[in-house]
């Protein structure tokens, strides 16, 4: 089975993965071609992006209220529910891909396999970095470009109409649209900048997001499979020169503090 993710994904890009991915379920092909996309409204997106999560929190295993990962996002994350103008949930998928998303609705899911491999700072800095796509309203966009190639229609032949109701069978075409989507390269910049000035304001190590890069790079090259880690990109040559973006920054913010070599841990850093 292919690897869907709905709404914002993880800086940038990710790879197709083996064994308990994340599931959509029994989704099938669209029934209807006919579905018609409308002036695409914040509305819009948040309903679709809301009855996206709601089916993928259905279909995949949550982590829940007493599990160490649902404990520790909270520890993080409980006074950033509201961040920003944005309303925000969170939860755990106790899936073996390495991945997070945030979607135009408010929903963040972050997947165990991250917590896993990823320093408080550096998941404080993952999911700064996707609030940001969200605020930017790239989540909107990327909705709104899945729902038109689900439809069979293209920006300019979508009518006016009232975006459809989808079915299962529809929400799971959707997300298949999603895996070519991918954020421009001014999005991913602008959310980079929207997560370093997220950590800085919040007293937050700013070194976590040059860490959490280098990890993203590791993970790209031949060592992260070498080992135990499930590669996350299949290409994504950005993720050294984004580190050293942050890292240039916090220097002339007078922040950086030098982490030494970046290594992928061995062991779980979720206990």
């Amino acid at each position: 089975m292919k690897k869907i993710i709905l709404c914002a994904i993880l800086l940038g890009g990710i790879s197709t993965m083996q064994a308990q991915k994340i599931s959509l379920g029994k989704a099938t092909d669209i029934a209807g071609k006919g579905l018609k996309a409308m002036t695409f409204s914040n509305t819009d997106a948040i309903a679709l992006s809301k009855e996206s999560v709601d089916y993928m929190d259905k279909n995949n295993a949550v982590a829940g209220p007493k599990d160490p990962y649902t404990v520790r996002l909270n520890k993080l994350f409980a006074k950033h529910k509201s961040q920003d103008g944005l309303n925000l949930n969170y939860k755990v998928y106790k899936v073996k891909d390495i991945n997070a998303f945030a979607c135009a609705d408010g929903s963040v899911r972050v997947f165990s396999s991250l917590m896993d491999i990823m320093t408080d700072d550096e998941l404080l800095a993952v999911i700064g970095h996707e609030i940001g796509h969200v605020k930017n309203e790239d989540t909107k966009d990327a909705i709104k470009s899945a729902y038109l190639k689900a439809a069979a229609l293209d920006a300019a032949s979508a009518s006016s109409n009232t975006v459809a109701t989808l079915n299962n069978s529809q929400i799971g075409e959707m997300a298949n649209a999603m895996l070519d989507a991918s954020h421009s390269k001014k999005q991913e910049s602008q959310a980079d900048t929207y997560s370093y000035d997220f950590m800085k304001a919040n007293g937050y190590n700013v070194v976590g997001a040059y860490t959490a890069f280098k990890k993203l790079a590791l993970l790209s090259e031949g060592a992260a499979a070498q080992s135990g880690f499930k590669k996350m990109f299949n290409s994504h040559p950005d993720s050294n020169k984004r580190a050293e973006a942050i890292k240039k920054r916090a220097e002339k913010d007078g922040l950086w503090k030098d982490p030494g070599t970046v290594s992928l841990p061995t062991t779980k850093l979720t206990k």
